[in-house]
């Protein structure tokens, strides 16, 4: 039986890391033994602290009901609190904070609140796929603006302005950017938010990876004004590595949270309250773990740069974040070809940047992912292929 798709889906694909570890699957089962250095998914664990937290509210009979959509007090106040100690932002725990199963779920909740067909959004090309996707399933138009090396991966806001925003109603953006790497700057923030005043847009920033081999962590929320006219995301699965816990939250005007929730308390439930507890344990950590964990995430860089090097591949080291983003050789195709030759020959895989947009083409992405033991391992597998360079 034949049953025709849902107009939103028909141009939507799976997600390109479901059907890829598909491939690797098949690979591994004929003893193959694939290197995965493409996907974001932290190995190590969260601090103890936070695993115990975790153990000591789930041993209660007391805490496995349904919870607040809103979630639990003491995990909203850890998340101002979290906000004002590292980004010097001050938000209210109860009007301004949105606990999200995830950040991407709450990627979803943004476009389904505030989009429908005949409006346009705005996101980033390279840039996260799940931005592209979640307008689309709203049924609005996706505008892609190019990032470009030549501009540190800064959108040219200028060029927008000259350019067709009727119907734009939303701007996606993501600093430090992934794939890329960039990190923005203050003036940029507020220059943003002084465009988004202009035109009447929304800005949502996704801010998952301002922790990570960053010793300045910022938020697009520290500019004057921002709160008017911008949310944004953050999530604890790259900076407490907690990526399975699937523990986000969204921050914005009350106005705002008030709009969003109308969309996501019809879509879920609030989580786990030991899952909670433990986030806002992990929330509290001292600054001494994060400078614990980029020690061991520098560390790696240094090993992927070796990696990088034996492929005649060419990067920025003022990037941060959890991968490193490289350009091609000349000799390649593009990222596709030579992600593809390294899997066939060295059985490392390494994401092609063509998969966040056509500005990625000419780039591949790594994953710091991996141990030190790991990445030795992929770069004498590449050293010692034939790599066409």
């Amino acid at each position: 039986m034949q049953i025709e798709l849902a107009k939103r889906i028909q141009h939507t694909e799976e997600y390109y890391f479901s059907r890829k570890l598909r491939e690797i699957d098949a690979l591994n089962q004929t003893g193959a033994k694939v290197i995965n250095l493409g996907i974001g998914s932290p190995d190590l664990p969260p601090h103890p602290s936070v695993v115990e937290t975790l153990h000591q509210y789930a041993a209660m009979p007391t805490t496995h009901g349904y919870q607040n959509y809103k979630g639990i007090h003491p995990l909203r106040k850890a998340i101002a609190d979290w906000y004002h100690r590292y980004y010097g932002v001050s938000i209210h725990a109860d009007r301004n904070v949105l606990p999200l199963i995830g950040s991407k779920e709450g990627i979803v909740h943004v476009c389904m609140t505030y989009l429908a067909e005949g409006d346009k959004a705005l996101f980033p090309n390279p840039g996260y796929p799940a931005y592209a996707s979640a307008v689309r399933l709203s049924g609005a138009t996706g505008v892609p603006y190019k990032l470009a090396s030549q501009r540190n991966w800064l959108p040219d806001l200028d060029a927008l302005t000259k350019g067709d925003l009727s119907g734009v109603k939303l701007m996606w953006l993501n600093y430090p950017h992934m794939p890329t790497g960039a990190a923005a700057t203050t003036t940029f923030f507020n220059e943003v938010v002084a465009f988004a005043k202009q035109h009447r847009i929304l800005l949502c920033h996704d801010n998952p990876y301002s922790f990570i081999l960053n010793n300045q962590p910022q938020s697009l929320l520290a500019a004057d004004g921002a709160l008017d006219v911008a949310i944004e995301l953050n999530s604890l699965s790259k900076s407490s590595n907690m990526a399975g816990w699937r523990v986000g939250t969204l921050i914005g005007a009350e106005e705002r949270i008030n709009e969003i929730i109308r969309f996501k308390s019809n879509m879920d439930s609030g989580m786990f309250l030991p899952v909670q507890m433990a986030a806002a344990k992990a929330l509290s950590l001292d600054p001494e773990w994060y400078q614990e964990l980029n020690k061991t995430y520098s560390r790696r860089r240094e090993k992927v740069y070796q990696l990088l090097d034996a492929l005649a591949c060419t990067y920025d080291k003022q990037q941060v974040g959890l991968f490193v983003w490289a350009k091609v050789p000349a000799s390649q195709a593009d990222g596709y070809a030579l992600s593809d030759e390294i899997l066939r020959q060295s059985r490392v895989f390494i994401t092609p940047g063509g998969i966040f947009g056509d500005g990625g083409n000419a780039y591949i992405r790594v994953s710091l992912c991996a141990t030190e033991a790991v990445l030795d391992e992929a770069l004498d597998r590449i050293a010692n292929a034939v790599i066409t360079q």
